[in-house]
């Protein structure tokens, strides 16, 4: 199995700006602070270390060369008050071999036992006491065993802490501002991926939208307001264009509707009114593509009221249907596009099944409604060639049988419209599933 970096890294805009700018800081730290602490931190503490364990040598070789106790004591007396160190002598004693140079653990003694390993040439142990924050050597003599016990502030510098809490305090700081200065240019960002959403669900585009952050976000705000005016100049445009073919066609229609019922009842007369009443039919199937959802304003509605007068009017109709909601079903669409988009669906499968069935719920902030029949369906090669203008899943043009094919293309130009999708399955009761999905 390859690894993908893609499945780690974060999946939102500022995610990804935090992860380059906190990235480059943090390796940058851990390369200072490994230099810092490989070269001036260890050299630092050698150098003390050296300066300690001569300070020690120095005193051992006083103290032996010394007998009387006065000059012993005005040694000692030197070494606490000049160098810090406290230091006795227990004459007649000896180091216990058990505790002569034995490993230590910390890195500051084991730096000293360096230093006095190269100075003081003489058997000695070290003992550390962390909780007192003291180091104890006790080295042999001739005559005696010296003990020294030296301040761990001698072999230790603050340097290294005050360094990393600045370093770290600083890049805090920057972090910080940096964080707030990118909040400030992926805010116009994702201001323009909500508009456009908005926009893909057939939704206005605020007044307030207005291009801003970076000249690159500016340039695409532009673009996406000039493309939004144009589609709606082109909406405007056709639906003016469409009013005027409807009168235009409508009128003859009628005017031949008049005249053949003055006729009189012949059987040319029939076919010639079924043929009116088809062209009239296939006019307004023509005329609802075209429409699409015209300049209709969304509002918030219960979809189960929605789907409650639909299976109303079906069942007048003589229809067996079936309908189960359930959830929170509201939603802000445009009720006259969705509920003509329904209407399709159920009065496909009126025409082929004897049974209906819809279901509505709520997953996971998506309003899904099924619409299941048990007809006879269609090939599974067709369900998406259905969706195509005057694409028919039943092949022959007998208007008796269904209409011009544009049925489910207005059903998926609704859906769309509102930012949704719409596809098709097959269904557990035998026939035709038609799912349609549209987000909250």
């Amino acid at each position: 199995m390859r690894f993908s970096i893609k499945k780690i890294l974060p999946r939102t805009l500022m995610g990804r700006s935090l992860l380059i700018l906190i990235l480059p800081v943090i390796l940058i730290q851990v390369i200072a602070t490994y230099i810092f602490f490989d070269r001036h931190w260890e050299k630092m503490t050698s150098r003390l270390a050296y300066a300690v364990a001569g300070e020690i040598a120095v005193i051992a070789n006083q103290t032996e060369e010394v007998s009387d106790d006065a000059a012993l004591e005005s040694i000692f007396g030197h070494a606490a008050q000049a160098l810090g160190m406290l230091v006795s002598f227990d004459a007649g004693q000896s180091l216990d071999p058990a505790h002569e140079n034995v490993p230590v653990q910390s890195l500051m003694a084991r730096t000293l036992a360096r230093s006095l390993d190269e100075q003081l040439r003489r058997p000695y142990s070290l003992v550390m006491d962390v909780h007192e924050k003291w180091i104890t050597v006790s080295v042999s003599m001739e005559n005696g065993l010296l003990h020294i016990s030296v301040p761990q502030r001698r072999l230790f510098s603050s340097s290294g802490y005050i360094f990393l809490l600045w370093m770290i305090g600083v890049s805090i700081v920057l972090l910080a501002v940096a964080i707030l200065f990118m909040r400030n240019q992926i805010r116009p960002i994702r201001r323009l991926a909500v508009v456009a959403e908005r926009f893909g669900r057939g939704q206005d585009v605020p007044s307030s939208f207005k291009p801003e952050g970076a000249y690159e976000v500016r340039q695409a705000a532009r673009a996406f307001l000039d493309m939004h005016e144009r589609i709606r100049r082109q909406i405007q445009q056709r639906t003016a264009m469409l009013a005027g073919v409807s009168h235009d066609l409508r009128t003859p229609l009628t005017r031949m509707k008049l005249q053949a019922a003055m006729l009189e009842k012949t059987p040319d007369v029939e076919a010639l009114k079924s043929d009116i009443i088809d062209m009239e039919r296939m006019i307004d199937a023509y005329l609802d593509f075209a429409r699409g959802t015209g300049g209709e304003v969304a509002t918030r509605i219960d979809v189960r009221e929605m789907l409650d007068r639909i299976v109303t009017a079906a069942k007048r109709q003589g229809t067996q249907i079936i309908l189960e909601a359930d959830g929170d079903l509201s939603i802000s669409l445009r009720p006259v596009a969705f509920e003509r988009c329904i209407n399709n669906l159920v009065g496909n499968a009126r025409k082929y099944a004897g049974h209906i069935w819809i279901n509505a719920k709520n997953i996971d902030g998506n309003i899904r409604i099924a619409v299941d029949d048990d007809g006879p369906g269609i090939a599974e090669d067709q369900f998406e060639e259905v969706f195509k203008p005057f694409v028919r899943g039943e092949p022959s043009r007998n208007q008796s049988t269904g209409g011009v094919g544009l049925g489910l293309p207005i059903v998926q130009d609704v859906v769309h419209s509102h930012g949704g999708r719409v596809w098709l399955e097959k269904s557990t009761h035998g026939g035709l599933r038609a799912v349609v999905e549209i987000p909250v």
